[in-house]
């Protein structure tokens, strides 16, 4: 896809979400807000998981790392939006330590262990009772506002960490370290024999795989004024966010924010009309379209296009 056409194509996909105060109700809106908060985790898993082709499954544990340094943080009185830069850079540093030691591991190996790294978050805050209130939970101070305000707010809050993690996609694209990443992904021993820093390239792509988890996830928290350990670190979520990933086109830049709104509206659709067996028919769904679209949503025009002769 031509550079001015993905970005057209973005920014219009930005727009649509935006404008959704002025003609929908809350439902909706909370939707919108969905696919953005979904779209943010899928892009920042993008760094790790699509440009390195190394399979992470940490985005909840920064997810969750992020909503409960965020709500700690506001709970000692530390405004909301500083509280969600300091679980930021929190959980920034805590995934370039973590990264130093896990990406000595590779394939399975490494994506056992990321596994494992959710869980061991989840016990840890569990079992931390007297700062974390353990298996209770803890409340976030509430902004005081009405709930289609609220709603509003958050919308555009999501929006904004979307936004953002697409331009940071867009920049390391287009730079030394997108080319790096990418050589990893083809043949990490070649890569180091031509010169790349294997260890470092990979560290800052695990980096930037958590940096807006963690903001997304202090969002999170304040929205919703209460977390718990089971909440903030589910499985089911980062699972979730590989799938919306690959779903819309892995290693692209706008495929898994694709990805993680087709995922959402799915969901949404098959929930309300098949109660039931939503989740079976969601995942035979998702199945079926990663096995006929192994590049994701995106590759669908290259394939009619192919399909026509070059018509389409």
């Amino acid at each position: 896809m031509k550079p001015l056409t993905l970005y057209g194509s973005i920014l219009v996909g930005l727009a649509v979400l935006a404008t959704t105060p002025l003609y929908a109700d809350n439902y909706v809106l909370r939707t919108a807000a969905m696919v953005a908060m979904y779209g943010a985790l899928a892009t920042s898993w993008n760094f790790i998981g699509g440009f390195t082709g190394y399979p992470s499954f940490s985005t909840a544990a920064f997810f969750g790392l992020g909503a409960y340094v965020g709500a700690l943080c506001q709970r000692h009185g530390i405004p909301m939006v500083v509280s969600w830069g300091i679980a930021t850079v929190a959980v920034a540093v805590f995934a370039a330590l973590l990264g130093g030691i896990i990406l000595r591991l590779r394939g399975h190996y490494f994506a056992i262990g990321s596994i494992a790294v959710v869980e061991l978050c989840r016990l840890i805050v569990s079992s931390w009772s007297s700062l974390t209130g353990g298996g209770d939970g803890l409340n976030v101070p509430l902004i005081h506002a009405s709930p289609e305000e609220l709603m509003r707010f958050f919308l555009y809050v999501m929006l904004g960490i979307l936004a953002a993690s697409l331009v940071v996609t867009i920049i390391v694209d287009r730079s030394r370290l997108g080319f790096g990443l990418r050589c990893i992904h083809q043949n990490e021993d070649a890569a180091a024999m031509v010169g790349i820093n294997t260890t470092a390239y990979k560290i800052a792509a695990y980096t930037l795989s958590a940096v807006f988890c963690a903001t997304a996830g202090a969002a999170y928290a304040s929205w919703t004024g209460y977390i718990d350990p089971t909440d903030s670190f589910q499985i089911v979520m980062t699972v979730k966010v590989t799938v919306m990933a690959i779903l819309g086109g892995a290693g692209t830049i706008a495929g898994p924010a694709l990805g993680a709104a087709a995922f959402v509206l799915l969901e949404e659709v098959f929930w309300a009309n098949f109660i039931d067996w939503n989740r079976a028919i969601l995942g035979v769904v998702i199945v079926l379209l990663i096995f006929f679209l192994p590049g994701g949503l995106l590759s669908l025009r290259t394939r009619l296009r192919r399909a026509t002769g070059g018509a389409a």
